[in-house]
């Protein structure tokens, strides 16, 4: 039941205009640093993170498509996160 909730809440916010939300993310990285033990609080970070979750699968989708235009099998990004070689957790106490 939650995986179908969520489902349908990507579906509505890939429905979303990027440019839209581009003008909107300032706004909420505003409300973000203006801590309020609040449930508007609470949106307004949800939505910042939303904002930019579009913005990141949008870049990652055009690298994907530009690769594939060249014949390439994509890589990582430049500056994106590196896959760790056998690093496990350490316990402190």
């Amino acid at each position: 039941m939650l995986e179908k909730a969520l489902d349908k809440i990507a579906e509505q916010i890939i429905a979303l205009d990027e440019a839209s939300l581009t003008q909107l993310r300032k706004k909420y990285l505003d409300k973000l640093f203006q801590f309020e033990p609040t449930k508007e609080w609470e949106k307004a970070v949800i939505t910042y993170f939303i904002i930019n979750g579009v913005i990141a699968k949008n870049n990652l989708f055009n690298h994907h498509i530009v690769a594939a235009q060249k014949g390439e099998t994509p890589k990582r990004p430049e500056g994106g996160p590196k896959k760790k070689k056998n690093r496990r957790l350490k316990v402190v106490k």
